[in-house]
């Protein structure tokens, strides 16, 4: 292994990936509010003021409606949204380059230098994180990675000072930050469970009496779900949604569209459209197979190839809240690769960093070239609802709801007559969609 030998090529770094950051995302600064954004802030008197914010409390996911309260009464408009969210995901940037730098060690990277460049520019200027960052709405998966970032980062310090209880705590408290954005934070403990697997000094009773913080911290949190309705009302509609059974069947068609979809840059889309599975059928039990065949590649490799059994059981963990068992409306979201795709990250670093010398830079210019253009592309998609939902229904082209809300979009810009070509498309695919057919008799009317 070699360290890294001079602190100023640590800045450098910090600044390389800063600036890659902002530069693929300045030009979405100007887009409009999109999908649920109109729902979530535009149309939701709650985070529009301060004293209406705290009239509002206790409920669900508060600090991240801090955030969307400071946006709103900022009076930067939707421009103060998305510069939020673009410092976000910079600064989230720069937190996986210092996580990767921590682990560089025990993940066994031949430079550590280079391969935390590379992850956190992977991580940077992937075009699936586009709908956690340009996409306003996103903005809980950003903010939750955040803090579930800050805190490994301040639960890995802990075993280099002589007070580690203090860096302990401060991982509990972002803990607790994290789910107060939004409350799939709860995988965190298992993240960093992963980052104390890799130690080769690991020894489990050890390893948990070090998260004493945050079995703390997910005790409360179980405790307020238990007093506060919101989060009652959001479990329950999770679950009427579907069987748990049918869930775990759509969720492995799911997480196989993720990996061989939107983790390699292409078919990205709002609104997926992928079916509830309710059995067994030949291509879902293929589909099941090769992801069982990727968790037992993560067990084997574990100890002989740290870096691909890390990378990959990290990004299994950060998915379980999204994707296993509980049911969500929306089956998949690009925004679910966001935390999860530090584990690819860490991978394509080591298969980077050994390369000689040459090859090396080569392939990180190719990554900042490739995942800059395809980032750039994927946030022309979000200048106007028109031009997001066109492409959704070029990925997406036989679900009802994209027809539905390109016809909105339509008529919100002044096309009656796409606006009614698009709902007529909507009702052919599914004639029950009262939606599509109200929008419909109102604008012919």
């Amino acid at each position: 292994m070699h360290a890294d030998r001079h602190p100023a090529q640590q800045l450098s770094a910090g600044w390389i990936v800063f600036v890659a950051t902002v530069a693929v995302y300045a030009a979405a600064i100007g887009a409009s509010f999109q999908f649920d954004d109109w729902n979530v802030i535009v149309a939701n008197p709650m985070v529009q003021s301060w004293s209406a914010f705290w009239s509002g409390m206790p409920g669900i996911r508060p600090l991240l409606k801090v955030t969307y309260t400071a946006s709103w009464t900022s009076g930067f408009g939707v421009a103060g949204f998305r510069a939020f969210n673009i410092a976000l995901h910079a600064g989230n940037a720069l937190l996986v380059l210092a996580l990767v730098r921590r682990l560089a060690p025990s993940l066994q990277f031949a430079h550590p230098s280079v391969a935390a460049l590379v992850a956190a520019l992977i991580f940077a200027l992937h075009p699936a994180q586009t709908e956690a960052v340009t996409y306003i709405s996103g903005r809980s998966s950003a903010l939750m990675a955040t803090f579930c970032l800050a805190a490994v980062l301040a639960h890995l310090r802990a075993a280099d000072d002589p007070s580690p209880q203090r860096w302990r705590m401060l991982s509990g408290l972002a803990f607790l930050a994290a789910l107060a954005v939004k409350e799939n934070a709860w995988a965190l403990p298992g993240l960093l469970l992963l980052c104390e697997g890799i130690r080769t000094d690991f020894r489990w009773r050890s390893a948990l009496a070090r998260l004493w913080p945050h079995a703390v911290v997910l005790g409360l949190a179980m405790g307020l779900v238990l007093v506060v309705p919101s989060y009652w009302r959001l479990f329950g509609a999770s679950l009427a949604t579907r069987t748990l059974g049918e869930n775990l069947l759509t969720q492995a068609d799911g997480v196989f569209h993720l990996i061989t979809g939107p983790l390699l840059g292409i078919d990205l889309c709002i609104d997926p459209d992928l079916s509830v599975r309710t059995a067994w059928t030949p291509d879902l039990a293929g589909k099941a197979a090769a992801i069982a065949g990727i968790v037992v590649t993560a067990m084997v490799q574990w100890r002989r190839r740290p870096w691909l059994g890390f990378g990959l059981a990290w990004f299994f963990v950060a998915l379980l809240p999204t994707n296993s068992v509980l049911p969500r409306l929306d089956v998949v979201n690009d925004r679910h690769l966001y935390l999860a795709l530090v584990g690819p990250a860490v991978i394509v670093a080591h298969l980077v960093a050994c390369r000689a010398r040459g090859i090396r830079w080569a392939a990180l210019a190719a990554i900042v070239l490739l995942g800059g253009t395809l980032t750039v592309l994927r946030n022309e998609d979000y200048r106007t609802e028109v031009s997001l939902w066109e492409a959704t229904a070029g990925t997406s082209p036989r679900k009802a709801r994209v027809w539905n809300n390109l016809g909105y979009a339509y008529e919100q810009a002044g096309r009656r007559d796409e606006a009614i070509l698009a709902y007529d498309r909507a009702l052919e695919l599914d004639p029950e969609f009262w939606k599509a057919r109200l929008n419909r008799q109102a604008l012919i009317e």
